[in-house]
């Protein structure tokens, strides 16, 4: 997330809860930012094929491709989530880029989403992506709908599609704070690959590696992984 989205999404948060609890979610973003390692993970998608087995709990799970494959009470909810007009240039522009919405829906009723773009990377990432390569970004699990592993089964759903659509490997990453969604991520074919902090200046990212790195990929079922985070150095 981009910093000018994250100052977005606190002016958001102030207009809907008020100045003492907005002062306290800038705390915890300040600490959050601070320590922003990122844990990257991989999954060799070739090896999946596609799921034969349904999704529990009446959950299905729909793929869009462009804004007016959205239902307007699915369109409202995902606008919604926060900042209306920002949530909709946001997510044109990711259409735009090529983009897919993947909804998890509970009983016809909008409880998640997360999104994928294939060949490239909405934001400068931690190294390149190959052409049949597939970023999965910005998952979001429904208040209402969390505790009840949604996220597992939603992501472990796409990578299923995926490898049906002929994608070879996928990537995510969460950051290292976030317990909840780094154990969401290992109920998942992902797999680790390792801890890596960027910044961005003038238009040129820099990633820094952890040491773990090395050892994560010697270990990793993906032949071409070695080389991809070299070209990141």
């Amino acid at each position: 997330m981009s910093v000018s989205s994250a100052f977005d999404r606190l002016a958001e948060y102030y207009r809907r809860h008020g100045l003492r609890s907005t002062v306290k979610r800038a705390r915890l973003a300040a600490r959050r930012i601070s320590a922003n390692r990122m844990v990257l993970f991989y999954c060799d998608v070739s090896t999946l094929g596609r799921s034969k087995e349904g999704l529990p709990g009446g959950l299905e799970v729909e793929r869009k491709t462009s804004a007016n494959q959205l239902s307007p009470s699915d369109l409202n909810d995902f606008l919604n989530v926060w900042n209306p007009g920002l949530a909709r240039r946001q997510m044109d522009e990711r259409f735009r880029l090529g983009s897919s919405l993947w909804l998890a829906k509970r009983d016809g009723a909008l409880a998640g989403y997360g999104w994928s773009l294939r060949g490239g990377t909405v934001e400068p990432h931690y190294f390149p992506l190959g052409q049949n390569d597939v970023h999965l970004f910005d998952f979001t699990v429904f208040e209402r709908y969390r505790g009840r592993g949604i996220n597992p089964l939603l992501v472990t759903s796409i990578l299923h599609r995926l490898a049906a659509d002929g994608a070879d490997r996928a990537f995510i990453e969460a950051a290292e704070w976030n317990r909840a969604q780094l154990s969401s991520l290992g109920k998942t074919p992902f797999r680790r690959l390792g801890c890596a902090r960027k910044s961005t200046i003038l238009g040129q990212t820099f990633v820094h590696w952890a040491e773990e790195k090395t050892q994560v990929q010697e270990k990793g079922p993906v032949p071409a992984l070695r080389d991809v985070a070299a070209r990141a150095k």
